[in-house]
């Protein structure tokens, strides 16, 4: 397990160019590197670069890398769930849950990829766990089964916003490429050859669309109908 450093190590000082460094600086700044110029840009010597300081000033704040990496992947979680209050309908609560994490990888594409299968055992993702376990618990659901379905929901969820996440961050030219694939590519098959394709290109240009909402909508039916006692008004798919 990750080492916080300690808080006597993380007094706020400011950099060459009069920048007061702290460690929500030093992870906003992160983000924009990795923003413009990709995982690569998360060094060391860049970030002191772009924050003016001697490179070895951040250390007073993150241990290495690995420990600003958990530290960014916990700003994401904690942007996209700022502000989230569930209500009384469980099935609902999750789903805006869902919403919220693919926003905030949406907002990050090029840091989702590394971002999104990270533990990072801090204040912002220990808060999301509590909510969705809870969310289960309030559900009926026992302890066991909470935990292992909460395990189970969010995977899915943190896999799909991350797939979409890293296709949005692909050059304009291959999104579009990729989409006209189903346009063009699939509609041309050998219906011979490929019978089932056949049968269904008509609707394959829709599948250029995410599936995400269709995902959470399985997850959430899926929950419902095992949940010991239901408190939610139903599974209607989104609106």
């Amino acid at each position: 397990m990750t080492t916080r450093v300690p808080p006597e190590r993380r007094r706020r000082r400011p950099t060459r160019s009069g920048v007061l460094l702290s460690e929500e600086l030093i992870v906003e700044t992160a983000l924009r590197l990795i923003g413009e110029h990709g995982p690569e840009a998360l060094s060391v010597r860049r970030l002191g670069t772009a924050l003016g300081c001697d490179p070895t000033a951040l250390y007073r704040y993150f241990h290495d890398t690995d420990d600003l990496v958990l530290a960014i992947a916990d700003r994401i979680i904690g942007d996209a769930m700022e502000g989230f209050v569930p209500g009384d309908d469980w099935v609902a609560a999750l789903r805006e849950m869902a919403r919220r994490v693919r926003a905030g990888y949406l907002a990050h594409p090029r840091a989702a990829a590394f971002a999104s299968y990270r533990v990072t055992r801090r204040e912002n993702e220990i808060r999301a766990v509590e909510t969705g376990i809870g969310l289960l618990l309030s559900a009926g659901f026992g302890p066991a089964d909470a935990t292992r379905l909460y395990l189970t929901f969010i995977d899915t969820v943190l896999g799909h916003a991350a797939m979409d996440a890293a296709f949005q961050a692909l050059p304009r030219g291959q999104r579009e490429a990729d989409h006209r694939a189903w346009r063009g590519v699939y509609q041309g098959l050998d219906p011979a050859a490929h019978p089932a394709l056949t049968t269904v290109r008509h609707v394959l240009p829709a599948v250029q669309d995410s599936s995400f909402e269709q995902a959470v909508d399985l997850l959430l039916e899926a929950l419902t109908a095992r949940a010991p006692k239901v408190r939610s008004s139903g599974v209607s798919g989104p609106e």
